[in-house]
């Protein structure tokens, strides 16, 4: 799996999960994968929409 990232090739370690509370039931949830480099402008982007509902490390594979 791959970083959500426009234009990252390198690979995921997190799971963002988000949604848009005006479009998506509370249970709903979005996912976008963060690698290192782009985790926290990721996460960062979401939480000032109100969107990031979680982050979760994804399992050494």
């Amino acid at each position: 799996m791959i970083c959500s990232a426009k234009g990252c090739q390198q690979p995921a370690g997190f799971d963002l999960r988000w949604n848009n509370p005006k479009i998506h039931t509370e249970d709903r949830r979005k996912h976008w994968l963060a690698c290192p480099e782009h985790k926290d402008s990721l996460s960062k982007f979401l939480s000032a929409r109100g969107f990031l509902r979680e982050v979760a490390e994804l399992p050494v594979r």
